[in-house]
């Protein structure tokens, strides 16, 4: 650490993102990323826009706003373009927390939450999961302070209806909620169709999961227009220029290629279900995910073991050690091929364990 570095920074602990090593050809299924290529079209429409990188890009990121615009039924205002979702999360963290309002997430959700709060020295309340990993909504409607909601949640891959969010919406309406979707077209509801209702109302959403562009950091809000023109004000304040035009080309074009993708969730999904039922007949008990990954923990091994046990297979899922969490290890969707590696691959391994 140098001599430089202001004391409140002294004791940050970073998020740390799931591994990318090097060393070796890994079947990587730690980060949640597409295991499809984006569809032809948005490559085209990148690379065509990669030969006018010497100019700026268009710091109002009209060509993507517009189309989500009509593809959720809202109009312009009600869309911020962010780079990434964790800009988005970065953007309502610091616009709206402060000491005198401590934000609230649940305990067992996405590390960037509790980082970010320490980052800006942001007081913050996490709210216990219930013993089954679901969240409890009870406390999510008590709480005064601005809430956090990552839906389906991460690492649990649990989900809540929108009618339940909902209610958490109209239980306080002077308290700000943020539905984190990242993971919402795998099988959530997305809570965009009560932007209208609740002016309290935000929803985070990613390019990163369904549209197989984790690597163009490209994300979006979606709330009031009042909302929207707050959170604009810290982007315009922090990087105006926030999203390259490649990342705005890849977008636009991939919210023409719908189908492509749509159907590229449908068959995670099923590759889903395929994987959770054979590592269930494996003695794995598995949550019941609506999210391109799946919780899973097996009795005769730790979270710990079956990560390490894996990897010196060459396959990559991601292990959190906190107390809760640890027994349980969060595994990516692939490929069918990739998922039955991973099941022969959990196969050995729990016969060397009960050997």
């Amino acid at each position: 650490m140098s001599r430089f570095l202001s004391e409140q920074h002294k004791n940050l602990a970073p998020y740390v993102p799931g591994e990318q090593p090097q060393d070796m050809q890994y079947i990587k299924l730690n980060t949640n990323e597409s295991p499809f290529p984006p569809a032809p079209a948005v490559v085209k429409a990148a690379a065509e826009e990669a030969g006018k990188c010497n100019l700026y890009s268009d710091p109002e990121c009209r060509i993507v706003r517009e189309r989500l615009a009509r593809r959720y039924g809202v109009e312009i205002e009600n869309v911020l373009l962010t780079n990434g979702s964790d800009e988005a999360l970065n953007f309502i963290i610091l616009a709206y927390g402060d000491q005198r309002h401590p934000f609230a997430f649940c305990d067992v959700t996405y590390g960037l939450y509790p980082v970010l709060c320490r980052l800006y020295h942001i007081p913050f309340t996490e709210l216990p999961l219930r013993q089954d990993f679901s969240v409890d909504v009870e406390a999510c409607m008590w709480t005064d302070a601005p809430l956090i909601l990552a839906n389906p949640n991460a690492p649990t891959s649990l989900a809540l209806p929108r009618d339940t969010l909902e209610m958490i919406a109209a239980s306080r309406p002077e308290r700000l909620l943020a539905v984190d979707e990242a993971y919402v077209d795998f099988g959530g509801e997305s809570c965009v169709p009560l932007v209208k209702k609740y002016d309290n109302l935000l929803v985070v959403q990613t390019f990163s999961k369904s549209r197989s562009l984790a690597g163009a950091r490209l994300g979006y809000v979606i709330g009031s227009a009042a909302l929207i023109a707050e959170l604009d004000a810290i982007r315009c304040s922090l990087n105006p220029y926030n999203v390259n035009r490649m990342s705005l080309a890849a977008g636009a074009a991939a919210l023409d290629e719908n189908e492509w993708y749509m159907n590229n969730c449908r068959v995670i999904m099923e590759n889903r279900q395929w994987t959770a039922d054979r590592l269930k007949q494996l003695g794995f008990n598995v949550l019941d995910s609506r999210a391109n990954f799946l919780f899973a923990g097996h009795p005769a091994l730790t979270g710990e073991a079956v990560y390490k046990r894996l990897k010196a297979r060459g396959i990559l899922v991601r292990y959190f050690s906190v107390a809760r969490t640890a027994p349980y290890v969060r595994i990516t969707i692939g490929t069918m091929e990739q998922m039955r590696a991973l099941s022969a691959a959990a196969e050995e391994i729990l016969k060397e364990a009960q050997a």
